[in-house]
């Protein structure tokens, strides 16, 4: 039966699994999108719309890029249309939409919120729409409430360096009325990407907020430094790079220094020097990070903004994205590997869009392992893989390649407060996979011991491992 109690529990082991053990452990979101300022203003949303499909430019591209292959006219995604023709529309695309797993999460949402069991169609979607609607504007949809509800212990958010993190100043001194922490992730890609026109004007805004003078390539980093201190201060214990290309180039401090003074007199860099400023501050980083105690997480290979015109209408993170097929191996080994020579490495989760990637990466990863508790990690299955098959796959790459009982399990990696429903996706194939392991006589059918397995993966190694709580 659809979404039933078992669904994707092929085993009566991966049924224990997932009802003894994964489907009772706590949630930490340690990767998303969600807004902090709506989080701490707690406002009920106007509809169903809003909260599924947009809000402006600024909403679930998954469903976007559905909607656009269902020949949906733009101004129903994004546009200006009535949010219940947006919905209508929504509805007539999810009902094609089986076998993606939109279809999937989004009857999972309207059963674990709503508690409403109707598959949802053009014809069902009236009906729905009221339902859900009287839902929305009551205190238990506010976004607070939202998340308690679900068991989550830790949002981290996504932050700019330049960010005052006001709001996690507010919501921290609010911490155990709201029953969990919403924690900064320090995401400088603008002071990385060099090559943008925006870098000189981006770096006055870090000059100002830090206090630095920035001149030159020390000073970049004393001022970068200084934001990561600031984040610590309150509660952020992790960073976040899309670093969609990266090829490995040394250079001298005194070419640092003039490739960040030409940057910031708005002259054309070329891409070896480009690539030489990438390499040396992501070494910097590496370096701040590892002295902090800080986590730091790799976002990799995204082919991002390939249709120019829709880039220019609504600019990024619209549904305009793919993956890309770079090498991979060499530029990240010659980073880490000189990192190890320091001693600097930090604490590291490795994702790539690309799932050729996953096996030089967990190998490569297997090269520096010390210190800690699986000090690198190969990340979950990120955006085009956050599917049953892709899930798998990366478990699999995981466990013959690692240890994968150290895995740090799920993050949501979306805008949505209504995306917890991820984590019992995930819970549920990882219980599959283990059920069927056991039934192949791969492992032990011994449920103390997979299940601690089980429970760990899905909560207690991201407590240990991201210090969140210390």
């Amino acid at each position: 039966m659809f979404l039933n109690q078992d669904f994707l529990l092929t085993t009566d082991f991966a049924k224990k699994l997932f009802h003894n053990h994964a489907e009772k452990m706590p949630i930490i979101d340690y990767h998303c999108h969600l807004n902090p300022k709506e989080i701490y203003e707690n406002k009920n949303f106007r509809d169903l719309a809003q909260v599924w499909i947009n809000e402006g430019h600024y909403g679930d591209h998954y469903k976007w890029r559905l909607m656009r292959a269902n020949g949906v006219p733009e101004k129903y995604i994004t546009g200006d249309a009535d949010p219940y023709e947006k919905f209508l529309k929504w509805a007539e695309t999810i009902e094609k939409s089986v076998g993606n797993p939109l279809y999937e999460w989004t009857h999972l949402e309207l059963r674990r919120f709503f508690e409403i069991d109707t598959i949802l169609n053009r014809k069902t979607a009236p009906a729905i729409w009221e339902q859900a609607n009287q839902l929305l504007a009551t205190d238990d949809f506010k976004p607070r409430n939202l998340i308690k509800n679900s068991n989550v212990k830790v949002v981290c958010t996504t932050d700019d360096p330049v960010d005052d993190l006001q709001y996690h100043k507010l919501l921290q001194e609010s911490e155990t009325e709201n029953g969990f922490k919403v924690l900064p992730a320090f995401r400088p890609d603008k002071v990385l990407n060099i090559q943008n026109k925006e870098y000189a004007d981006y770096v006055h805004k870090l000059a100002t907020v830090s206090g630095v003078s920035i001149q030159n390539f020390s000073d970049l980093v004393s001022a970068v430094r200084n934001r990561i201190e600031y984040f610590h201060e309150r509660g952020g214990r992790l960073s976040d790079h899309a670093l969609d290309t990266f090829t490995y180039a040394e250079a001298a401090p005194q070419q640092l220094d003039a490739i960040v003074e030409k940057a910031l007199s708005q002259e054309a860099l070329s891409l070896n020097e480009i690539n030489q400023y990438h390499t040396a501050l992501l070494i910097e980083l590496m370096h701040i990070y590892h002295e902090k105690g800080w986590v730091m997480q790799y976002h990799i290979h995204a082919y991002r903004n390939l249709n120019g015109p829709m880039f220019e209408k609504l600019g990024p993170d619209t549904g305009y994205d793919a993956l890309n097929d770079r090498c991979i191996a060499e530029s990240y080994g010659k980073l880490f590997a000189r990192a190890e020579n320091e001693d600097i490495i930090p604490k590291t989760i490795l994702y790539s869009l690309n799932p050729n990637d996953w096996l030089p990466l967990v190998t490569m990863m297997g090269c520096f392992q010390k210190d800690t508790v699986q000090k690198l990690q190969l990340g979950c299955a990120w955006w085009f893989n956050d599917t049953r098959s892709g899930m798998r796959r990366q478990l699999e790459m995981f466990a013959e390649e690692s240890l994968l009982p150290n895995f740090v399990g799920m993050l949501t990696d979306s805008r949505s407060f209504l995306s917890y429903p991820r984590h019992e996706y995930f819970r549920r194939v990882l219980c599959e996979l283990f059920g069927e392991w056991a039934e192949r006589g791969q492992i032990p059918e011994d449920e103390e011991q997979i299940g601690k397995i089980i429970e760990d993966i899905a909560y207690h190694n991201a407590y240990r491992y991201f210090g969140f709580f210390e």
